[in-house]
């Protein structure tokens, strides 16, 4: 009989599932993974959850996860090897709730200025306006030691670098240019962890019938295929 491991539906580019799969990583929670693809998201996918967006985590029990930062503090909770819950209170609280306010939203605008034009905007403004974070990070990193909210990585670090990713993938050059130099030694600290190697591996999408991959997460060699 199959191993019962919760089941995540996830999609490897969206920052939303990054970070869930990197809290997954650090605790060496195994899952059943779940590729999706979004432009053709699976009937399980839409079944358990009727947001319909990633990651979606599915607990043996069948108890339904939905949102991304509650994964991270599901797997957190089991356990935290690295600490990720610890002293960064408030201040950690409060960025990670601008981050998923009004920086993303800028950046949805900035990033995708074509959905929005019944808004008028203007890409290069809500660049700017996503730039008000950007600074707020700056200083946090100099205050705390190339961190955001503590003097070691916490969860504010690790829920708030893959949107960072994504503005500074817009436009590489202009990001290169900016003067925010901790953010963008940061991220690339990040993104050349071996945890961030280990949750961005390429999967085929998922389809009904294909063998379980479990991902330990445990190294390079972790995918499994079981029956």
């Amino acid at each position: 009989m199959s191993e019962q491991l919760p089941v995540l539906y996830s999609f490897r580019r969206c920052p939303y599932a990054m970070r869930a799969r990197l809290a997954l990583a650090v605790t060496g929670q195994a899952v059943e993974l779940r590729e999706v693809l979004l432009s053709r998201k699976p009937v399980g996918l839409l079944a358990k959850s009727a947001k319909a967006t990633v990651p979606v985590l599915v607990l043996p029990d069948g108890i339904v996860i939905d949102e991304s930062l509650a994964v991270m503090h599901w797997a957190l909770e089991r356990s935290d090897p690295e600490q990720w819950l610890g002293d960064s209170g408030q201040d950690g609280a409060a960025l990670i709730a601008q981050c998923d306010g009004p920086f993303k939203q800028a950046l949805d605008r900035y990033k995708y200025p074509n959905r929005y034009e019944r808004e008028g905007i203007d890409e290069l403004d809500q660049r700017q306006r996503a730039c008000t974070f950007i600074g707020r990070l700056d200083d946090s990193l100099q205050d705390n030691d190339g961190c955001l909210a503590a003097a070691r990585p916490t969860l504010a670090d690790f829920a708030i670098f893959p949107f960072v990713r994504q503005f500074a993938a817009v436009d590489r050059a202009w990001w290169a240019s900016t003067p925010y130099k901790a953010v963008r030694n940061w991220l690339q600290g990040h993104l050349d962890s071996p945890l961030f190697a280990r949750i961005m591996r390429k999967r085929k999408a998922w389809e009904p019938g294909d063998a379980m991959q479990i991902e330990r997460w445990d190294g390079p060699d972790s995918l499994e295929q079981a029956a």
